[in-house]
């Protein structure tokens, strides 16, 4: 079993920034796809990014792209979300997840592991 913990959520201006991270223990992160969704009040959760077990691979969703960056640190067992240029919009809050293989997906539905989220508000 994963365990999947973010932090590094808070509240920000538009136009800042700030880096989600999200820590695993139960087992390595290495032989999973992560992804990033979030979810605003009375919205259902969305897609926002994902990436392959190397970091090779990355899918991001088209609001997000260009502002947002995914990477991992395999050894450290973390994920780590950047975001720039923040926006109202991007208020949600946002969860970490993961899945055993390779292959990318923006399926809420095809992860198997979540954490419990972390609130970003973003205002204006």
């Amino acid at each position: 079993q994963v365990q999947l913990v973010e932090s590094g959520g808070g509240l920000v201006q538009a136009g800042g920034s700030l880096r989600l991270s999200c820590a695993a223990s139960g087992r390595t992160i290495s032989s999973l796809s992560m992804g990033w969704f979030r979810q605003a009040p009375g919205k259902e959760r969305e897609f926002v990014v994902s990436i392959s077990t190397s970091g090779g691979n990355t899918y991001y969703a088209d609001s997000v792209k260009g502002r947002f960056t995914i990477s991992r640190d395999n050894a450290k067992n973390t994920v780590y979300l950047q975001m720039n240029s923040l926006k109202p919009e991007d208020t949600a809050v946002y969860y970490c997840a993961g899945t055993p293989g390779w292959r990318l997906s923006q399926l809420a539905s095809s992860y198997q592991y979540w954490g419990q989220g972390t609130q970003v508000t973003v205002s204006s």
